[in-house]
C-alpha cells in the first residue's frame, strides 16, 4: 500500500537526504544533491553542493527561508544517520527553533522511504532526459532541477486532486513556457 502523508497542514514534516557523490561534477562543480520533500504535498526542493559539509549551512538557510515564505514553522525533520545530519550544530539549531529531528536506524533506508524514493525517481528521470536529449553528462544538475520543477507542477496528488505546486502556493502554475529538455534555443534581447 502507498504511504499516506502524516502531516495535515503547515510544514509539519520534512524528509531530507543527501545523494552523491556523483561520478561527474556538474557544470558548476557540484557533486551532491540535497533533496527535501514536504510530506503533506510531496513538494520537492533540491540543492546542489560541492562537498558534503556544505549541507549544514544550506539546511539552516533553507529552513529559515521556507519558514518565512510559507509563514509556518517546521515541526519535524526526518533524515538518515548521515554525518551531514547527525552533528552538534544542527542539533543545537533544531532545539533553538523547536524542531524535532527523527533519524532512521543505521542501514535502514526504508525508514526514510519518502525521500529515498524521490531520490531514485529524480535521478532516473534526469538520466533519461540526458540520454534522450544527447546532452553532456555534466548537465546532470540542470536535468535534476528540471525534473524536480516539472514533477512539482505536474504530478497530481490523488487525495487533493492538485499538484504539489498548487498545494504549496495556493494557485495553479503557468507551464506554457516549458519546452523539451535539451531543445535548441537562442537567447533574445
Amino acid at each position: 500500500p502507498k504511504p499516506v502523508p502524516n502531516s495535515r497542514k503547515g510544514l509539519h514534516l520534512l524528509h531530507m537526504d543527501l545523494c552523491g557523490p556523483m561520478r561527474i561534477a556538474s557544470i558548476n562543480g557540484k557533486r551532491y544533491v540535497l533533496v527535501i520533500v514536504y510530506d503533506y504535498s510531496r513538494y520537492t526542493w533540491v540543492h546542489f553542493l560541492r562537498m558534503k559539509d556544505e549541507a549544514l549551512e544550506v539546511i539552516i538557510k533553507f529552513l529559515k527561508r521556507i519558514t518565512v515564505l510559507l509563514q509556518s514553522p517546521v515541526i519535524i525533520i526526518r533524515t538518515d544517520n548521515g554525518t551531514e545530519f547527525k552533528n552538534q550544530v544542527l542539533k543545537v539549531y533544531f532545539e533553538s527553533v523547536g524542531i524535532s529531528h527523527q533519524m532512521s536506524s543505521v542501514r535502514t533506508p526504508q525508514q526514510n522511504g519518502v525521500v529515498e524514493r524521490r531520490n531514485w525517481t529524480v535521478v532516473e528521470a534526469a538520466r533519461t532526459m540526458l540520454i534522450f536529449s544527447r546532452a553532456l553528462l555534466f548537465l546532470w544538475a540542470e536535468a535534476i532541477a528540471t525534473v524536480c520543477f516539472t514533477q512539482n507542477c505536474s504530478i497530481i496528488h490523488r487525495r487533493f486532486n492538485k499538484t504539489p505546486y498548487d498545494l504549496i502556493n495556493g494557485r495553479k502554475t503557468n507551464i506554457s513556457f516549458l519546452h523539451v529538455f535539451g531543445a535548441l534555443c537562442y537567447p533574445k534581447n
